[in-house]
């Protein structure tokens, strides 16, 4: 290899591996930080920690804060994952840009032209746009488990509060028996309610951080019954029925859409495929009989 093209490669290869690492490393190397304070001694984690603080600092200046609002509400609907805070998330996205600019640019040098240039163009804007959409299709995947996850969870909480119980120990009870996001989006409910917060405007923090339209409805109902004192088993026995209706009728409207979907791989992959392997053999027959 030459030296020119292998002093380019490193060139480009090392700055994003160091910013990469910084950004996998943010947490830890704040973590190392407070260790070396407590005990006195400097350390290599405090220079790191202050450049991912410049990158976070730069990154949510450039990004409008419109768009940053949108962000945050597709994490809090994806379950806020840990390892991925919004911060994390807006410092990656120059970066991946970056990466995808000199690609672009190593792409558009190889073979100037208008086409390599709207390659070029197209590839950084993926590269800035990768985290947007993984985070949408996590938050769609989590809201269609819990709007799978509801009906049963009412069911729950209805077979608790014909029991005896109250609405929001039954609500624990739901939470500590189930297993998706639903479950999860219960107990910080309840978590809320503890640390002082007012049950309408915990109950109307789930329904935001959700964004599921039956969650949205169940909570409007919950929140109307303790306004006008309205016995809750009735109203969970009304939504649970409706969830269930509507489970039912958006299953028959998938399977009414499944012949449609299944339509054009039919007639474009399977019925040539079939006709090759039936009328394959008789046409080269043919064929050698007229040769």
């Amino acid at each position: 290899m030459q030296p020119i093209a292998l002093a380019a490669i490193l060139a480009i290869v090392v700055p994003i591996s160091g910013m990469v690492w910084l950004s996998f490393t943010g947490d830890r190397a704040a973590l190392r930080r407070i260790k070396a304070n407590l005990g006195g001694r400097p350390s290599q984690a405090a220079q790191s920690l202050n450049v991912s603080q410049h990158l976070v600092e730069f990154s949510q200046r450039i990004t409008p804060k419109g768009y940053e609002g949108w962000l945050d509400k597709q994490l809090s609907g994806a379950g806020r994952p840990k390892q991925w805070p919004l911060a994390r998330i807006l410092m990656v996205k120059p970066m991946l840009a970056f990466g995808g600019a000199l690609i672009g640019f190593m792409l558009f040098l190889g073979a100037p032209s208008a086409g390599r240039f709207v390659m070029a163009v197209l590839i950084v804007a993926l590269g800035y746009f990768v985290p947007d959409l993984l985070l949408r299709n996590r938050a769609q995947k989590r809201r269609e488990a819990i709007r799978l996850e509801l009906p049963n969870a009412l069911d729950q909480m209805l077979i608790s509060v014909q029991a005896g119980l109250g609405f929001e120990t039954a609500m624990g009870r739901a939470g500590e028996n189930g297993r998706g996001p639903l479950a999860e989006e219960l107990i910080r409910t309840l978590q809320d309610i503890q640390v002082g917060r007012s049950r309408k405007e915990a109950y109307l923090a789930l329904s935001e951080r959700v964004d599921v339209p039956s969650v949205r409805t169940f909570v409007r109902a919950v929140v109307q019954a303790d306004a006008y004192g309205i016995a809750i088993a009735n109203v969970l026995k009304t939504q649970a029925k409706d969830m269930r209706i509507k489970r039912r009728q958006l299953a028959e409207e998938h399977a009414m859409k499944m012949p449609v979907k299944m339509l054009f791989p039919l007639i474009f992959f399977i019925l040539p495929t079939l006709f090759i392997v039936l009328l394959g053999p008789a046409v080269l027959q043919i064929m050698s009989v007229f040769s």
